[in-house]
């Protein structure tokens, strides 16, 4: 298998939107609803927003390689969308990097830490 330090920040973002979309879909598929309604609450808990406040939360348990690649992440993010505040992008994009990092390299961490987050 070939190593996390091979990908950019970027790429582990791209891999990470992906992981982190597929959990809350999961997540929100009980009680079952309609699909226009499981679409809304997937929008607003996968806006930029959310993952930023979602990082903050996650913060204080992260171990000194994973807080790395957090700063990676939101280094590499670049300003985002106008609609944003300053570094919300930043770190939306972070959380991404850390969860496609952790995909690749520790799935059971990743599981610990998605299971942290608080999502109705």
């Amino acid at each position: 298998m070939r190593s996390s330090a091979e990908l950019s920040p970027a790429a582990l973002a791209y891999l990470g939107d992906a992981v982190y979309e597929l959990h809350i879909r999961r997540l929100l598929l009980w009680p079952p609803k309609r699909l226009g309604d499981y679409h809304n609450q997937v929008i607003a808990q996968t806006r930029a927003e959310k993952q930023a406040q979602h990082l903050l939360r996650l913060l204080p348990d992260l171990t000194e390689e994973e807080q790395g690649w957090v700063r990676r992440g939101r280094n590499s993010a670049g300003s985002g969308p106008r609609r944003l505040e300053s570094g919300i992008y930043g770190q939306a994009s972070a959380l991404e990097t850390l969860l496609g990092f952790l995909y690749i390299t520790d799935p059971e961490r990743l599981e610990e830490l998605l299971g942290r987050l608080e999502v109705p």
